[in-house]
């Protein structure tokens, strides 16, 4: 297992990456349409905090198979299979996404879990024995996962409460600070454009996500309204609406933002706000569906916050890792002050409308300016 060249010309994501994938829309699904119930219902902490922990894990797992690949995709048959034992710990994972949001029963997640980080450290074991100068951070990155899952089922033993948020804050903490352990003497290659593009393949799984479920969401409310309208406007909006979050995502040419250690850590890191408000978002609209419907108690203006906040947190995420290193000064005015002015949603009647309005008016300006040349960005 030998490190891949990082200017290895015409490198795209493999299609056992395509698949790997295939396994996290489940897991995204099912959190956000749990995300969507407790919102509906009204549970905003305990629905946004189970949230942020369940897709936590996720994201980290995605992200750590991600970068591992980039550096040591042999695509050889234990490979394979070791990244398919992967996959299944993602789906058992997911069985358990529902008992731990009703119940915070964390068990079924924890076991899914392991089962990724120690099929991963089997992974880095396997490319520390080609030895030569990147054995030891492949080591120390087997060292430091292992140790981890440890705490990950002490977790288990912690009654459901403050303290069990507290622990898996701290937790967290010490699984992404594995691989600046691992890293800090020697860095691991990494392919710019595969791994941005990797990163852009689960932006559109997660937007897509939005799309289905909102799409499913309406279907189920055709026989619950007297009136088409507001439906069709909600239908239209929310296509708008994402397609202007696609639009945005890719202006910028995401490469640069890796050319570093650090920026890359930025860049990925970052991505957990990005990749939850983008699924979120789809939460949001199932719950503004709801109130149409009145299967929700909630006012419009808390409904439309549900939208609101997600599509503004991942403008704001990707303007800082991607967008502001390569934009004038319009656009890096323009993104943030429209990440500000979609908080305004909820002052109208339709649903999602002034968003939808903002968004298309960033779309335009990305459109008029293109992304600047900046070839003074250096390593930091």
């Amino acid at each position: 297992m030998l490190p891949r060249d990082p200017a290895q010309p015409h490198r795209t994501a493999s299609p056992l990456e395509l698949f790997f994938d295939l396994v996290f829309v489940v897991a995204v699904s099912i959190a956000s349409a749990q995300l969507h119930h407790a919102l509906s219902h009204g549970d905003f902490l305990h629905g946004v905090t189970s949230y942020a922990m369940v897709f936590f894990a996720i994201w980290w797992a995605w992200m750590n198979f991600t970068w591992f690949a980039t550096s040591f995709d042999t695509d050889d048959w234990l490979y394979r299979v070791t990244t398919i034992v992967q996959m299944g710990g993602v789906l058992v994972f997911a069985a358990g996404i529902p008992r731990a949001f009703e119940h915070g029963d964390f068990r079924l997640p924890v076991l899914g879990y392991v089962v990724m980080r120690i099929a991963m450290v089997a992974q880095w074991l396997r490319a520390s024995r080609a030895g030569g100068e990147l054995r030891s951070p492949a080591r120390r990155y087997a060292f430091g996962i292992a140790a981890v899952q440890v705490l990950w089922i002490l977790f288990l033993l912690i009654p459901v409460g403050p303290l069990q948020i507290v622990a898996f804050v701290l937790f967290a903490l010490i699984e992404i600070g594995v691989p600046i352990f691992a890293e800090y003497r020697k860095r691991t290659p990494w392919h710019p454009h595969h791994i941005t593009e990797r990163y852009g393949l689960f932006t559109l799984i997660v937007l897509g996500e939005s799309l289905l479920a909102s799409a499913n969401a309406i279907v189920d409310a055709l026989e619950k309204v007297e009136s088409l309208g507001p439906l069709i406007a909600i239908s239209v909006l929310t296509l708008v609406v994402t397609a202007a979050l696609w639009w945005i995502y890719f202006w910028p040419p995401h490469h640069r933002a890796i050319t570093s250690f650090r920026r890359s850590l930025r860049y990925g890191y970052t991505h957990y706000f990005v990749f939850a408000a983008a699924a979120a978002f789809s939460a949001g609209i199932e719950v503004e569906l709801d109130v149409l419907t009145g299967e929700s108690h909630l006012s419009n203006v808390a409904a439309s916050f549900t939208v609101t906040i997600p599509i503004a947190i991942f403008l704001l995420g990707i303007w800082w890792i991607a967008i502001r290193d390569n934009a004038d000064r319009v656009v890096n005015a323009v993104v943030p002050l429209g990440a500000l002015l979609v908080l305004l949603d909820p002052v109208l009647p339709v649903p999602v409308t002034l968003t939808a309005l903002i968004l298309a008016v960033i779309v335009v300006v990305l459109v008029l300016r293109p992304p600047v040349p900046r070839e003074d960005i250096v390593e930091s």
